[in-house]
């Protein structure tokens, strides 16, 4: 996967002949990590970008790091996979090993597994992130070949396991996926954020753009985007059919669907888009980008006083200090 997808080929005729540890260059595999916050749509999302760069005759994975399990779930009808640690764990008592075809399913030609996490309260969803890559890494992950492995990331989360591409350039680049709505940018502006600090670090991944889902119009998040100066790679607008299609799990980014146009512009974009570095928004200019009503930047911060944090009025209680005239 790390091989540069413009390096050399050699030809079998001459240079394998002349030099014998020459041999073939292999196409550089496009790691691609979607951000967003939980329920703005980015397994909707990532399902029909990725069934349709199938269609165009990319070998694609789809790989879910979300603790729900559900980044494939619309790509195969309703139907959820086996989770990687689920496996791993079961067959770690039976004394078994994990094998691909336990934890990888396909679809039309794309391939999807799914990272899963931790019961309620029962563990860490970044470490478990972290563990499932383990895995990965154990059945070749760094050599498997694909054009593109997209990573579904929940963004709502900071922790190290969801940070865990861009803190160790797992992924070329982000890509956010949002909508016009005060929460999914702040959560966009806090991945932008992330990109940049590993940047300063000397981290090298970067973010390609973002999705805009549920577009109503209103013009929030491309007022977002221009302000981090990201581009706009594709607007998916709020519309009954796209709603009503997601909700029976039905693929819409088809090539000769209503909505293919749509999703083959965001593949070719997605595959095109350079990795930039992100000029994060102060919480200020981000709340700048709604009307005053809507964020409550009326409201004045009024502090507490003792008096308020108890039922009953505080009531002054006469110091035990012993305090001895002067003679």
């Amino acid at each position: 996967m790390n091989v540069p997808v413009n390096a050399p080929v050699p030809s079998a005729s001459s240079q394998a002949a002349t030099d014998p540890a020459a041999a073939p260059a292999i196409k550089e595999t496009q790691v691609i990590a979607i951000y967003g916050k939980g329920g703005i749509g980015k397994s909707f999302t990532l399902a029909n970008l990725s069934y349709m760069m199938a269609q165009q005759g990319k070998k694609v994975l789809l790989i879910g790091c979300d603790p729900k399990s559900d980044t494939a779930t619309l790509l195969f009808g309703g139907r959820n996979c086996p989770t990687i640690l689920g496996v791993s764990s079961e067959k770690k008592k039976a004394g078994e090993s994990v094998a691909i075809g336990d934890i990888c399913f396909k679809r039309d030609g794309v391939y999807a597994m799914e990272l899963g996490g931790p019961e309620v309260g029962r563990g860490c969803g970044g470490r478990g992130i972290i563990h499932g890559f383990e895995l990965l890494e154990g059945l070749g992950f760094h050599e498997w070949d694909f054009d593109y492995v997209l990573l579904d990331f929940l963004g709502d989360v900071v922790c190290g396991g969801f940070g865990l591409p861009i803190a160790r350039d797992l992924c070329q680049k982000v890509i956010i996926v949002g909508s016009n709505d005060l929460q999914s940018l702040y959560v966009a502006n806090n991945v932008c954020s992330a990109v940049e600090y590993f940047r300063g670090l000397g981290g090298n991944v970067g973010v390609a753009g973002m999705v805009i889902n549920k577009d109503d119009g209103t013009g929030e998040a491309q007022a977002f985007a221009e302000g981090v100066d990201i581009p706009i790679l594709a607007t998916i607008p709020a519309h009954e059919e796209i709603r009503r299609k997601s909700a029976n799990y039905e693929i819409i980014g088809i090539p000769d669907g209503e909505w293919g146009p749509l999703f083959a512009e965001l593949a070719t974009n997605v595959a095109e888009a350079p990795p930039v570095r992100p000029k994060p928004l102060a919480h200020e200019a981000l709340l700048n980008l709604f009307k005053g009503d809507q964020v409550g930047r009326h409201v004045v911060l009024e502090p507490a006083r003792p008096e308020d944090m108890c039922d009953a009025a505080a009531i002054a209680k006469p110091s035990l200090e012993v305090v001895y005239d002067d003679v």
